[in-house]
């Protein structure tokens, strides 16, 4: 699955991308966002469109690049604010917000919204996160309910949290498990731990 962060697999035009053998590209909700922005990305038909590819997207929710901003994020309940790393201007993704914003790139994986802590963190606070992964997965699938997003909303998958504490990942498996998406993922690794935690 190559990485087209902003709509793009760097050096590659579409067709040498399926010469590759890929069937499906990563685009990034937060990055499209911010450049060139949904409006952009609406006015040219979707991601498809803007970048001229003709097979299947997956677009991360955007919560592994609230992590990574560090300082720069405030999380709550609600949402994640802060500030662009282009230039320093306030945004704010919700679940919600995250689902409406897949929705206009019409990608055919649409990740849930997840919050997600670094190593070493204290097992808490990891549980803190993945609880609150779980309360947005279900305000994911709620706003994918409502109807309005599609037909150009895909398939919605749930992100495993829980860090590098195995009864943390265990309940939230269970939870994503159950919950009614097209797939799970195994979220919140590469975030500071050597590889053999990570394995």
């Amino acid at each position: 699955m190559p990485v087209g962060t902003q709509a793009t697999v760097k050096t590659l035009e579409p067709a040498e991308i399926e010469a590759t053998g890929a069937s499906i590209i990563l685009a990034n909700t937060y990055h499209l966002m911010l450049r060139p922005g949904a409006d952009v990305i609406a006015a040219a038909g979707g991601v498809h469109d803007f970048m001229r590819w003709p097979g299947p997207i997956l677009t991360d929710s955007g919560g592994f690049q609230v992590f990574s901003l560090g300082s720069n994020v405030r999380v709550t309940d609600a949402s994640a604010t802060f500030q662009s790393h282009l230039d320093g201007s306030r945004w704010m993704i919700s679940p919600e917000r995250s689902m409406e914003l897949q929705a206009v790139y019409g990608s055919e994986i649409v990740m849930a919204f997840d919050h997600l802590v670094g190593y070493p963190a204290p097992e808490q606070s990891v549980a803190d996160a993945m609880r609150r992964t779980h309360h947005w997965l279900d305000r994911c699938i709620d706003r994918l309910a409502i109807g309005d997003l599609y037909p150009l909303a895909g398939d919605l998958f749930g992100i495993v949290q829980g860090g590098m504490y195995p009864q943390l990942r265990a309940e939230s498996a269970a939870y994503v498990g159950a919950a009614d998406v097209a797939g799970c993922a195994i979220g919140g690794l590469s975030v500071g731990e050597p590889k053999e935690v990570m394995a």
